[in-house]
């Protein structure tokens, strides 16, 4: 007894149920025709899409969603068909999968453990199912379930236990550093404890901030994996069943650290720009490692002829800058522009000046530098349609060194979630497959040019000191007297800490960025801007 189950890692469009329909037909019609698969399985909440938010809270969005699944199985014949949808039952909402066959839903699971941390809120939009669900098909009985609930045992051998001699599990699990191989660990040993084979589906794409790697795989009852789609891209597969035990196949390999974080980053400008509609990209380029890497990110996301680069001097920027950013723009292919600032600066001072008269010179005058930056960009974002990407990094959005309606202008923040330290290591990366960065930009001080010899330090620690006490503060949520018990000296964590509390007015008002941490300024960190909380 032979079963084909191809593996549907697709990349779905949130709210565009139409859309998604086509893409489920086409992949079937794909899976049928070509691969001669039996079955074929999709990600969670396929029809809709993942996360769908509050649209889950619209009666006409859910009606459209449930009559969609009706039509699709009209649609496709001659291959079942295991979908994702928001099911409405009276006055409750489940996230559900159906199994679609020659024209009828012949089963239908809900899903019982439902997330509520982390980038999760479906208890805000779900009830809970309280059953398992198996049904029967060309002689094997197979179980489904849904993401979170294969992390739990209990519904793992519950299907086992109502008769399931395979498992399905759609899923829309996002990625950050380090989750597909725990994903797998953790999975594998539940797979193993009850001994029934597994088919993991994960959704793929970039979703907002949230990316979805894919890297769905198969294990047999032992927790082995006998196949695995390639991580970051979408890729329908088949793997065949023999008697109910999955055949070996290709397994692709799991990223690195490094290589993951950059695919993922590459991966969410593609599809924030593409699902949104814009032209391309367009930012700023200073010379520095920010800039740098974010432009090659856009290329390599894009492409050259889609994405444009202006060098904006001021009096403060320093020759190698310029040249810097030259070379830069030249490495990738991508048309540059200069424009100086020094004019727009000098209207806004000669303005200003009656009502500054008096007062020393301080951050006022540097983020107006900042200002008619973002005014710059913004305009030609405007002009051309193209996404204005900001260029700010982790570490900055989290002390706030970063100007409000300047360097924060944009519509989107590639590298919002990655601390200094890495945009470093993903820029020696990047030049690894080919020289974009000169390296006088990976070993110059880090400087925002707003004034006269400035560098970061001037104002922040080190950041080989700024980033580790962050990442235990913001992501770990270890106290100040945690982390100077670790080792790091007080007046380093003070500075470090007063800035994080006093800054969430700043991040609030940032543009959305890529996660690829386990804890993101946004859906996952949630504070109060008006806040008496001090964390030293």
């Amino acid at each position: 007894m032979t079963l084909k189950i191809a593996i549907a890692q697709t990349n779905f469009l949130v709210g565009n149920i139409n859309a998604n329909i086509d893409n489920i037909v086409n992949a079937a019609v794909h899976a049928r025709d070509a691969l001669g698969a039996d079955m074929i399985v999709f990600p969670e909440l396929t029809i809709t899409g993942y996360p769908a938010e509050d649209l889950l809270l619209r009666a006409d969005f859910i009606a459209a969603a449930n009559n969609a699944l009706y039509q699709l199985a009209d649609r496709i014949t001659d291959i079942a068909l295991v979908v994702g949808f928001p099911e409405q039952d009276g006055d409750k909402l489940y996230n559900s999968a159906a199994v679609l066959n020659q024209g009828a839903i012949i089963a239908c699971y809900r899903k019982q453990a439902l997330p509520n941390y982390g980038v999760f809120d479906e208890q805000r939009y779900f009830d809970a199912g309280q059953q398992a669900c198996v049904f029967e098909f060309n002689g094997s009985f197979i179980g489904l379930t849904i993401c979170e609930d294969v992390w739990q045992g209990g519904i793992i051998d519950a299907s086992k236990q109502a008769g399931a001699d395979i498992l399905l599990t759609l899923n829309a699990s996002p990625f950050n550093l380090g989750k597909s191989h725990q994903r797998e660990a953790i999975i594998c040993k539940q797979v193993k404890a009850a001994q029934i084979p597994l088919v993991y589906v994960n959704q793929i794409g970039g979703q907002d901030e949230l990316i979805f790697d894919g890297a769905s795989f198969v294990t047999d009852a032992q927790g082995g994996i006998v196949f695995r789609a390639v991580e970051f891209q979408a890729q329908i597969s088949v793997v065949e069943f023999n008697n109910n035990h999955p055949l070996k196949s290709s397994c692709a390999p799991l990223y690195s650290g490094i290589v993951g974080v950059y695919n993922a980053l590459v991966l969410g400008i593609k599809d924030y720009v593409r699902k949104n509609g814009f032209q391309g990209a367009i930012l700023g380029l200073s010379g520095g490692i920010d800039s740098a890497l974010v432009l090659a990110l856009a290329v390599d996301a894009l492409g050259a002829d889609k994405v444009e680069a202006v060098l904006m001097p001021s009096r403060y920027t320093q020759t190698m800058s310029i040249d810097d950013a030259l070379l830069e723009a030249d490495a990738l292919g991508v048309k540059h522009h200069t424009i100086p600032i020094g004019p727009a600066v000098d209207a806004f001072t000669g303005m200003l000046a009656g009502l500054f008269a008096g007062s020393a010179r301080d951050t006022t005058e540097e983020n107006i530098q900042a200002r008619c930056r973002g005014v710059i960009l913004m305009a030609l974002s405007n002009k051309q349609g193209k996404l204005l990407l900001t260029t700010g990094n982790k570490s900055e959005m989290s002390v706030g060194y970063a100007t409000l309606y300047g360097d924060m202008a944009g519509g989107f923040a590639p590298i919002k979630d990655v601390p200094k330290l890495l945009v470093y290591q993903l820029s020696r990366y990047r030049n690894s497959l080919s020289p974009v960065i000169p390296e006088r930009v990976l070993t110059r001080p880090p400087s925002a040019e707003l004034a006269p010899d400035q560098i970061d330090e001037d104002s922040l620690p080190p950041y080989d000191v700024l980033d580790p006490i962050l990442e235990r503060y913001v992501e770990l949520d270890q106290s100040a007297e945690q982390i100077i018990a670790a080792g790091f000296r007080q007046e380093d964590v003070a500075r470090a800490v007063s800035l994080v509390d006093r800054n969430e007015y700043k991040r609030r008002q940032s543009p959305p960025g890529i996660r690829i941490t386990s804890r993101a300024f946004g859906r996952d960190r949630r504070y109060p801007i008006t806040s008496g909380y001090k964390g030293i």
